[in-house]
């Protein structure tokens, strides 16, 4: 029989089209100017004196000093070189020494937004302005009394493509043996410039210290990512049918064509009748818990190799329709075809997988009953 081997696929430079987030906005927001290493170079961010957040090349084109090293001023980031004063549009405003500016004093501006106390760039291989049917979405009761603060956290993935983090969409068994959750219902719906997973799912008891809190610990999961790169995830833990509501922010900026920048914040949303100070706890419990399972992701991304031809069983999940979506963001606007954005559904039938997993369960359960006699 012929050995399958694994196709690691071209290797490209290019970085999606689309926004992409870098971090909670207020971060940006001390007078100082921000380095940023994204899609192959480096931005410098700034906040200027009317407040906007702004970005741009973070090499001056004068002479190439960083302007990462330089200081804001009024509404300019200034280089540290020769002091040329740069707009967060690419103009230069200005050059103290001279009597003009020249009319070619032009460098990249990075066009920005902000949305749900978050800043975003835009990023378009063809130089095209951000398409308005692509706007991040608003999230709804975010940054009210009710809910709590974002709490926000990332890390950098070294060898690794951010396709890696975007698979896990269509992939339901990872969530049994990385995440030891247990699945009990899976779904997709890819359509347009969205794609959104469907998770219902259950404690694992044999990797609880009590088993018998398992009973009744569930999880409702709605992830949409809006774009390339950044997932709105609504979650919805219970125990005994009590739920507690919270975000969770999935979201990533490529550094280069092997690394990128994985960030995740929470924001929960407080009972009836809570203080402030105590939602913020329950949203730091949350973010830890959430936050320890993009742990468990980072160790098998940074340890896998790329793999353009993933071979997949029944229930694998749609990971080729999946990449087929994600493959919009990759070529020209005119290249983009229907196929990639046309609306397509699937469910993965779990019956199998929920016999097999209750099964090992099962078997886990009983090995540490044995264990804890025999150690008794």
């Amino acid at each position: 029989m012929s050995v399958r081997n694994i196709d690691t696929g071209a290797s490209t430079a290019r970085y999606a089209r689309g926004w992409h987030c870098l971090g909670l906005a207020e971060t940006f927001r001390d007078g100082q100017p921000h380095a940023i290493e994204a899609f192959g170079t480096k931005l410098v961010v700034w906040a200027g004196q009317d407040g906007k957040l702004h970005a741009l090349d973070g090499y001056c084109r004068h002479m190439g000093a960083d302007l990462t090293q330089g200081t804001v001023k009024g509404d300019s980031i200034a280089c540290p070189f020769h002091d040329w004063r740069w707009g967060g549009n690419g103009k230069c405003t200005g050059i103290p020494y001279a009597k003009r500016v020249p009319l070619r004093a032009r460098s990249r501006g990075w066009p920005t937004s902000e949305q749900n106390g978050q800043l975003f760039v835009w990023n378009d291989p063809q130089g095209n302005p951000p398409i308005a049917e692509q706007a991040i979405p608003e999230i709804p009761g975010v940054n009210t009394e009710q809910w709590s603060d974002w709490i926000w956290d990332q890390r950098v993935i070294s060898g690794s493509n951010c396709r890696e983090v975007i698979d896990n969409v269509a992939d339901v068994a990872h969530f049994f043996y990385v995440h030891h959750a247990f699945p009990t219902q899976f779904s997709n719906i890819f359509s347009g410039h969205t794609a959104t997973q469907y998770l219902r799912s259950k404690a694992r008891p044999d990797y609880m210290k009590d088993p018998k809190k398992a009973e009744g610990s569930t999880l409702r999961s709605e992830a949409t990512y809006f774009g390339p790169s950044y997932m709105v995830n609504w979650l919805w833990p219970a125990l005994n049918g009590n739920e507690i509501e919270c975000v969770l922010i999935n979201c990533h900026y490529p550094i280069t064509e092997d690394s990128f920048m994985l960030q995740w914040g929470l924001a929960a949303k407080g009972f009836p009748g809570m203080e402030p100070e105590h939602i913020q706890i329950l949203a730091q419990k949350l973010h830890k818990n959430f936050g320890d399972g993009f742990l468990q992701d980072v160790e098998i991304w940074e340890n896998k190799t790329k793999i353009d031809n993933p071979l997949l069983c029944e229930e694998d999940g749609p990971v080729y329709q999946l990449r087929r979506w994600y493959e919009q963001f990759y070529v020209d606007v005119e290249d983009i075809s229907e196929e990639m954005t046309n609306r397509f559904e699937f469910e993965v039938d779990t019956t199998r997988a929920n016999e097999v997993w209750e099964a090992e369960v099962a078997e886990n359960l009983a090995l540490r009953a044995e264990r804890e006699k025999a150690e008794a």
